[in-house]
C-alpha cells in the first residue's frame, strides 16, 4: 500500500488532542527553520503558505473535547502566523511586520484568482478532479470578504497591540507581549469573521448567541491555548536568527 496513505491511516489512529499538539509542534519549528535559513524573508514565506493552506484546511471540522459543536482546522496555522508577525516585529521592526501581513493577503488572493481560472477550464473527458477542486477552490463569497477582512483586521491590530506593549513595558516582559497582544488579535479574528460571514453578509443572519457561543468562542479557547504553547518558540527566536 502507498506510503502516504499508511502515514493518514496511522494518524487518523491517533487521538484528536494528539494530532493537535503534532501539528502545533510542527508548524512552530517551522517557523524557526525558515527563520534559521531565509531570515525575516522565510517568516514572509511561511505567513503566505500559512494562510493559503489554511483556508484550504479550515473546510475540514472535527470533534475536539471542549466544544459541544464541531471545531474548524486551520485554526493552528491561522494562529501561527500571529507568532510570525511577532517575531518580526519583536528582532526586524513593525514595518517588517506590516509587510508580512501584506505578502500574506496578497499571496491568499493570487492563489484564489489562479484557481478560479484553473476551474473555469473546460475539463477532459478523462478528468476526475474538476468537481473536487471547485467543492475547494470555488469560495462563497460571504466567507472570502470575512476572511480577508478579519485577516487584515486582526494582523494589523497585532502589529499595532504588541509594539504598544513593548513600548509601556519598556522592552521587558516578553512572554505578556507576546502572550497578550496574540490572544486579543485572536479574539478581533474571530469576531470580525463571524459577524460577517454569520450575521451582516449571510442573507439567513443566525442569532448572536450562537455566533458569539459556537463560532466567536468555540475555536477561541484553543486560540488561547496556542498562544500560551507558542511563548517558548518565541524565546527561542532569537538563537534562529541569521548571522
Amino acid at each position: 500500500m502507498d506510503f502516504f496513505i499508511n502515514f493518514t491511516s496511522y494518524l487518523s489512529s491517533l487521538n484528536t488532542f494528539v494530532l493537535w499538539v503534532i501539528m502545533l509542534s510542527f508548524c512552530f519549528s517551522s517557523i524557526l527553520i525558515f527563520l534559521k535559513l531565509f531570515g525575516y524573508a522565510g517568516l514572509y514565506v511561511y505567513s503566505a503558505l500559512a494562510i493559503i493552506i489554511g483556508n484550504i484546511q479550515v473546510l475540514k471540522t472535527v470533534d475536539f473535547f471542549y466544544s459541544p459543536e464541531p471545531v474548524a482546522l486551520g485554526t493552528v496555522l491561522f494562529a501561527s502566523t500571529f507568532l510570525c508577525t511577532d517575531i518580526l516585529s519583536e528582532h526586524f521592526g513593525k514595518d517588517k511586520a506590516k509587510k508580512n501581513v501584506l505578502i500574506g493577503f496578497v499571496g491568499f488572493l493570487f492563489m484564489t484568482i489562479i484557481m478560479l481560472i484553473t476551474i473555469g477550464f473546460n475539463p477532459s473527458e478523462i478528468d476526475w478532479v474538476q468537481d473536487s477542486l471547485a467543492n475547494v477552490f470555488t469560495p462563497m463569497t460571504r466567507f472570502f470578504i470575512a476572511s480577508m477582512i478579519a485577516y487584515l483586521a486582526s494582523q494589523y491590530f497585532d502589529v499595532w497591540i504588541y509594539s504598544k506593549i513593548k513600548n509601556f513595558t519598556k522592552n521587558k516582559f516578553l512572554w505578556v507581549r507576546n502572550n497578550l497582544s496574540t490572544v486579543l488579535s485572536s479574539l478581533v479574528d474571530n469576531t470580525v469573521f463571524s459577524i460577517l460571514a454569520w450575521i451582516i453578509l449571510n442573507p439567513n443572519p443566525e442569532s448572536y448567541y450562537n455566533v458569539i457561543m459556537i463560532y466567536i468562542f468555540g475555536t477561541y479557547v484553543l486560540r488561547i491555548f496556542i498562544a500560551v504553547i507558542d511563548t517558548p518558540f518565541m524565546y527561542l527566536s532569537k538563537k534562529f536568527i541569521p548571522k
